[in-house]
């Protein structure tokens, strides 16, 4: 990996977005970088290398993008965690609350076997409210989520430090201050 990758300054900030008062942390500008992906996923991999896992776990629909790389480099089965509706097969789901209001994730039953460790990967983690949402759905099949990785935390919210005190690894290839 190239010395020099700064992932960081690959990711744009949108103020305002979508309301006053929003720093909005865009992905898509490291998305369009010729190498972004490729050093993103480089990241990833090094980081997880002591993290023993069975199954990748990608939250809807940035988390597919990354989560389908690292399972992908892996070998590893990728599982979509999506919104209410949205997958064909038995599911179950969990509601979970939003700055304004609330919204619910799904994950087909048959993706999770009692016993199994998983990754849960998304672009970025603020209140960590989908991120635990995607936890709750992989304890109630009896899996385990031993780790959960994000490109971009924003620490001064307070999720990562709710995973933390579930006793799962987090990882985040950057942090950016404030909202």
């Amino acid at each position: 990996m190239e010395k020099n990758f700064d992932i960081k300054s690959l990711i744009s900030t949108v103020p305002n977005y979508p309301s006053p008062g929003i720093m909005f942390r865009d992905i898509t500008t490291l998305l369009e970088h010729p190498c972004g992906m490729e050093k993103t996923s480089e990241m990833f991999l090094e980081r997880l290398k002591s993290h023993d896992f069975d199954k990748v776990v990608g939250i809807e629909s940035r988390g597919f993008i990354f989560g389908a790389l690292i399972s992908e480099k892996l070998n590893k089965p990728f599982i979509p965690i999506r919104k209410k509706g949205k997958l064909p097969r038995k599911t179950i789901s969990q509601e979970y609350q939003l700055e304004y209001g609330q919204d619910c994730l799904e994950v087909h039953t048959s993706s999770v076997n009692t016993g199994e460790n998983f990754l849960i990967v998304d672009d970025l983690i603020a209140t960590g409210g989908t991120a635990e949402a995607s936890i709750s759905l992989i304890k109630k099949l009896g899996g385990h989520v031993i780790a959960c990785c994000f490109v971009i935390g924003l620490p001064d919210l307070g999720g990562i430090e709710k995973l933390k005190e579930k006793k799962i690894s987090i990882i985040t290839l950057c942090n950016f201050d404030g909202k």
